[in-house]
């Protein structure tokens, strides 16, 4: 018997009424040449041919069943077949394709190639539609009477296999799939959802209305299926928030707002903190810093911090999706928590001797941060606590003028003296000078430097020194007043950019890129000639011998006066010649040639009218000394303390006690180090002015390794970070390099084997890592890690607690780095410090894939099939990945130890052994889970390599589907393709 065609075939077996297993064999013996029942529609025909009168014929109908069971078709064809019969109205044949769907739809899986699963996922989506588009039919019929209790049953037949459906993780992944591959399919999902919302409308039989709204809401749900992360509600302390904003309170005051914001939102979300809380832990940090910060200039930092950079940083954050909530309610609800703590606020109040949290209140009211009502009712709550205060006997407190007033009011003078210092110079310098003299009395320079550097506005204060102190060179006929005006707004220049300098770092000064034309002489100045903290300057630099006739008709100036000539003097020439000059007055002396009473009076001269002068000879002489032998120091620091004691003469310039302040402020930070390593002491006059806060922290005589242990465990044992041991381990980490750091805090965290002490040195580490958190998230990355899995005899250290709390350190290291580097951030403190360069991965990583690493030769030595990764015609294969699609960047050193770690892991799931290293990378992977965002394209999982998604299912924790397409990149064809055939295979 030669049958031609199926349909041929499927009416010969009803005429004659084979059973199903006859028609089976019987089917396979008149198509035998493998063809695939799939390919020849064998479900879309059976089907045809069941559904052709009012109802459904039984005996085809039983083929098509034994055909599913035996897997002769696959679901996505029977579920495609379904989905085109549209004739509702035939209530049995629907009944009866619904228990077709009921034979799978619960358990749906599929082993074969990476197309046909994606076949499945378009399947299930169009059998999706279908079922909707069945429900608002039959919700459409409850409508009328007659037919209303059959076509009750029928909807809820509909509804049940919706929610069957629908209820499991896996369909709703492989939905999510087919949502992304064809759009157009998904909002036909989208219409028949409005449909079936609509014809429900009129729907009064509750149970079905409600099991509607819920197969509807779990559909709506699909799309944002990755984004649902519940916060963390059982803990009230977040140390990482507190040490972020203490660390950006004490050393980097005059940096941009955007980047802090974005470090507090990645902390935020990685941690999953709820927004009051968050808050709260923002300004419990503040408090403590106005508390525990050394008095004079860094008290007034942290004061500025507090009141007028933090609630800029709040508007920011208002700005970023907030979900359902209101921002200034979740600011409102910090405050409510904030008042509970009477004792923090007290000292704070005592510190500042005024209602710290009232001025506050009133500064976020203005930024609109809290509603007026809000914050009434704050004040009034704060002002009844503080009847019960303990307070500061009144003589005492009346002569301590509260900062947080001081430096609110100082922030519009900061503005006022940028417009004033915009004026043209020439015109009225002695109004200028007016101004200055009024900016130098007090601590109002401190006050007004900090105020701008809380506010951005350092920056362009500097420049407008530094173009005041160019002004100065120019010299027309002058008489001996407009000398006097001219060097004093050349000396007040000068001081207060060194001041700036030395108070906020030198970058604050150094412009962008200066046009072609010549760099300013303080620029100059300040990069060759100022000693800084680790600046170590060669005293015969070129930059100390000046042209040697200016050097001696200075010397001769200074020698044969009575006192400095101030008409016609170029200002920066002397200060340039001045180092020379004084090598030859030391010599002069050294050799006998001068007596000390001459260099007396050379030295009154030096410093009696212009302090800048002295400033200059400071910061050679210290050069200098530091080249001596210890015998050979002795006049060297004599001039050193000679230059250092102000003159209090008749005829010295105007403003000449304020001047002297700033200067000996000056002069005491740059001797500090030689006067240390040369163990002599040198009395600055007491300005009332801190000595230098956060100076010469370690201990001496002891190992830094030792130093780094302790204050680690202290840190742990209190639970939060002070600001003097953020100071400390920032000296440690300049001292010992960064892998020297970073190798010795990863080996206390796996000293530590109580999971909360766990958790809690991972909170603590992250914020320390801030310090630098691109140097040290490579080296943690690029070596520890490697180190750590590849080498058996560590793998026991990897054990839980200790080497999940690692993994997590490792994921928070990898995503911040990543999202902030992205950005190009790198705040001025880490500029300073040496920059790694490429070439040090280069050895650990090769930019091309010719040659093998020496990572892969780690895992070769280690594992039998690593051979095949280490090989030089590594197939792309094992190792492509959705940033090589993205066209992501090798050359950059986080891109290259990314997707080398990526590999690494890859090969560990792969390997035959398992071990704790395997364990660890399980951890790894679901940190890397908990702490994505949705949709966030470019994370790290980028570097993974597409072939280890089959590996990491196998895991048994890893094994859901939510995390199948949180780990796969579904913006790429590939990844969606990926992601469907494993999911598909669970």
């Amino acid at each position: 018997m030669k049958v031609v065609n199926l349909k041929q075939a499927i009416l010969q077996a009803w005429k004659e009424r084979w059973s199903d297993y006859q028609w089976a064999i019987n089917m396979k013996r008149f198509f035998p040449r493998g063809a695939t029942w799939d390919i020849l529609n064998l479900a879309e025909a059976l089907l045809e041919q069941a559904m052709i009168g009012p109802s459904p014929n039984p005996l085809i109908l039983s083929y098509l069943k034994y055909a599913i069971s035996s897997q002769m078709v696959s679901y996505s064809t029977v579920l495609t077949a379904i989905s085109k019969f549209d004739d509702f109205s035939r209530d049995l044949c629907v009944q009866s394709l619904l228990e077709i769907m009921d034979m799978f739809c619960d358990r749906l899986s599929c082993h074969g190639k990476a197309e046909e699963c994606i076949g499945l996922c378009r399947a299930l989506m169009s059998a999706l539609n279908w079922l909707l588009r069945c429900a608002a039919f039959y919700a459409d019929k409850v409508k009328e009477t007659l037919e209303q209790v059959a076509a009750e049953s029928q909807l809820k037949m509909c509804l049940e296999r919706l929610e069957k459906m629908l209820g499991s993780a896996k369909n709703r992944a492989l939905i999510h799939i087919a949502k992304l591959e064809e759009t157009s399919s998904w909002s036909a999902v989208e219409q028949s959802l409005v449909k079936l919302g609509e014809s429900l409308n009129s729907l009064s039989n509750s149970p079905l209305r409600s099991q509607a709204d819920d197969c509807i809401s779990l559909i709506k749900s699909i799309p944002t299926m990755l984004s649902v992360h519940s916060e963390q509600l059982n803990k009230t302390g977040f140390p990482t928030v507190h040490a972020v904003v203490l660390l950006e309170g004490t050393m980097n005051l005059t940096g941009e707002t955007q980047p802090l914001v974005e470090q507090l939102m990645m902390v935020k979300r990685m941690q999953r903190i709820p927004s009051p809380l968050f808050v709260l832990e923002i300004w419990k940090a503040c408090f403590v810093g106005l508390i525990e910060s050394p008095e004079g200039t860094e008290e007034l930092k942290w004061t500025a911090f507090t009141f007028l950079k933090i609630p800029q940083v709040l508007v920011k954050l208002k700005k970023y999706p907030q979900g359902e909530k209101d921002f200034t309610e979740d600011v409102n609800c910090a405050f409510e928590f904030l008042l509970k703590l009477t004792p923090l606020l007290d000292k704070a109040d005592q510190r500042c001797n005024c209602d710290c949290t009232s001025l506050l209140l009133q500064e976020c009211s203005k930024q609109g941060l809290l509603s007026e009502a809000n914050m009434t009712n704050l004040i009034t709550k704060r002002t009844a606590d503080r009847e019960h205060a303990p307070r500061l006997k009144s003589a005492e407190n009346a002569n301590i003028q509260p900062n947080p007033g001081l430096i609110l009011r100082a922030e519009p003078t900061v503005t006022n003296i940028l417009k004033t210092m915009d004026a043209d110079h020439s015109k009225s310098p002695e109004g200028l000078l007016g101004v200055l003299g009024h900016m130098l009395s007090g601590k109002s320079l401190d006050l007004l430097l900090a105020a701008a550097a809380a506010t951005g506005k350092l920056k362009s204060f500097a420049r407008k020194f530094i173009k005041l102190n160019e002004f100065t060179k120019h010299i027309s006929g002058e008489g001996s007043k407009a000398a006097s005006v001219r060097a004093l707004l050349f000396d007040i220049s000068f001081l207060m950019l060194c001041h700036v300098a030395q108070t906020y770092g030198s970058e604050v000064i150094l412009s962008e890129s200066s046009p072609a034309g010549e760099v300013p002489f303080f620029e100059t100045w300040m990069l060759t000639c100022m000693p800084e903290e680790g600046k170590i300057l060669n005293p015969d630099h070129p930059c100390f011998r000046p042209d040697s006739t200016k050097v001696e008709s200075l010397v001769a100036l200074l020698n044969n006066s009575s006192e400095m000539k101030l008409v016609q003097m170029k200002w920066h020439e002397a200060c340039l010649s001045i180092s020379a000059a004084i090598l030859e007055i030391l010599n002069a002396w050294e050799n006998s040639v001068l007596t000390f009473e001459s260099i007396q009076k050379i030295t009154d001269n030096i410093k009696g009218k212009v302090c800048s002068m002295a400033v200059c000879a400071v910061a050679w002489l210290v050069a200098h000394v530091r080249m001596l032998g210890l015998d050979e120091r002795e006049k060297s620091l004599q001039m050193i303390r000679q230059l250092a004691t102000p003159l209090y003469g008749e005829n010295t310039l105007q403003f000449y006690n304020e001047r002297v302040v700033i200067m000996s402020s000056i002069l005491e930070h740059m001797c500090a180090d030689v006067l240390q390593q040369t163990a002599t002491q040198i009395k600055f006059p007491s300005t009332g002015m801190d000595t230098i806060p956060y100076w010469n922290l370690l201990p001496p005589k002891k190992p830094i390794k030792e130093v780094l242990t302790s204050v680690f465990t202290k840190v742990l044992e209190k639970g939060w970070v002070d600001s003097r041991s953020i100071h400390i381990f920032d000296t440690l980490l300049h001292m010992g390099g960064v892998y020297w750091f970073c190798n010795n805090l990863v080996k206390e965290l796996l000293k530590e084997t109580r999971k909360e002490h766990t958790l809690r040195a991972v909170e603590l580490l992250y914020a320390i890592f801030c310090l630098d958190m691109q140097q040290l998230t490579l080296t943690l990355l690029g070596h520890i890690l490697p180190n750590l899995l590849t080498d058996s005899s560590k793998w026991h250290t990897l054990m839980d607690p200790p080497g999940k709390a690692l993994a997590k350190l490792s994921v928070w290291c990898a995503l911040s780095s990543y999202s902030s580097h992205n950005k190009g951030q790198a705040s001025a403190r880490q500029k300073k410090r040496h920059r790694e360069d490429i070439e040090d991965y280069i050895s650990l990583f090769p930019l091309d894939d010719t040659q093998p690493s020496k990572l892969m030769r780690l895992l070769s030595s280690n594992e039998e099939d690593a051979n095949i990764l280490s090989s030089p015609n590594r197939s792309m294969s094992s190792s492509l990945s959705a940033s090589q699609l993205h066209t992501v960047s090798m050359r950059d050193p986080l891109n290259r130890v990314l997707a080398n770690l990526f590999l690494l892991i890859s090969s560990i799931l792969g390997a035959k052994t398992a071990g704790t290293h395997t364990q660890f990378v399980q951890w790894f992977m679901e940190e890397c889970v908990d702490c994505l965002e949705q949709g966030s394209r470019g994370s790290i999982l980028q570097f993974m390599p597409f072939t280890m998604v089959s590996e990491l299912v196998k895991v048994s924790t890893m094994s859901s589907p939510k995390i199948v397409l949180a780990i796969t990149d579904l913006s790429l064809p590939l990844g969606r393709r990926v992601a469907a055939k494993a999911i598909a295979a669970l």
